[in-house]
């Protein structure tokens, strides 16, 4: 791909890139924006006064385990952890990555030795943004909140353990028609990228705080150049997998073709249609029902 073929940056820093996403969630001059938005997230289920940054790698308790890579990982004021995730490639196990990166950092607060003889675990909470859907058959719901339940009464079991996935693919709601402040961030992530300026129904504080940081215009060099090659890297994994997708789709247009002209060749050497009414049936030109 040449240099020419990258679309120009906005005004404003994407938030759904990878720089782009630390610069506005993960900076510490600026911790009140990740606070806000934890707390409209929640929607007074928790109340976060302060976020402490944990690590975002963690190593196994051996060499034969999987090391763990977090985008964001925080403590909040009462002890509990949030792991805050990207996601913008559609994984086959992404349910079972979820599980693993939350049961991995359960584990590794729990202290080690024979003394240990207390289960009481630490509140841990996945965030996730996807940028495709889970199942392309569900285009409606925008936002789960995961938890542990009674399948039978549909009770919370547990408190202390769960996931909120937001599929933006699916959030397609305009400014007149947010009815929380959560769909307001929702609106704000996907959105503010391509805004010019900042719309009259995102008037709270911490959103302006968010355009004031957000304007590529006032980047440095280095942080301008660190940007843009999250947006090169961004937009090169999504031409990979729109490529794949599309090798697919025709691999599998290219099987359904071949598998229609083997039907028709199979119709005419019974002799019972006409080769008419086989193109029809198949839906395949007259000409090439006729030269089989």
């Amino acid at each position: 791909m040449t240099k020419e073929t990258y679309p120009q940056p906005g005004k404003f820093i994407d938030p759904l890139s990878d720089w782009g996403f630390r610069h506005y969630f993960d900076s510490e001059p600026n911790k009140e924006i990740l606070i806000e938005f934890l707390n409209d997230l929640f929607e007074g289920e928790k109340h976060i006064e302060t976020l402490e940054r944990g690590p975002t790698e963690h190593d196994g308790d051996s060499e034969e385990d999987k090391r763990v890579i977090f985008d964001l990982h925080c403590r909040g004021s009462n002890g509990e952890y949030f792991i805050i995730e990207m996601q913008r490639i559609r994984q086959e196990y992404f349910k079972d990555r979820a599980l693993y990166y939350t049961s991995r950092l359960i584990q590794r607060q729990l202290p080690k030795g024979k003394a240990f003889n207390s289960y009481q675990l630490p509140e841990v909470f996945l965030i996730a943004f996807l940028e495709f859907r889970m199942d392309q058959l569900q285009q409606i719901n925008y936002f789960h909140d995961i938890a542990l339940c009674n399948k039978s009464t549909g009770e919370v079991f547990y408190k202390k353990f769960g996931f909120k996935f937001i599929e933006l693919p699916n959030f397609v709601k305009e400014g007149d028609e947010l009815e929380s402040e959560r769909d307001k961030w929702f609106y704000l992530l996907k959105h503010m990228s391509k805004m010019n300026k900042i719309p009259k129904f995102l008037d709270k504080r911490v959103f302006k705080l968010i355009f004031k940081i957000g304007e590529v215009s006032k980047l440095k060099k280095e942080e301008r150049m660190a940007y843009e090659a999250s947006l090169k890297a961004k937009w090169d994994t999504q031409n990979a997998f729109d490529y794949a997708i599309k090798k697919t789709q025709e691999e599998e247009q290219a099987k359904a073709e071949a598998e229609k002209l083997k039907s028709a060749h199979s119709l005419k050497e019974l002799g019972v249609l006409t080769n008419q009414q086989i193109a029809k049936s198949l839906k395949l030109p007259l000409e090439v029902v006729e030269k089989l």
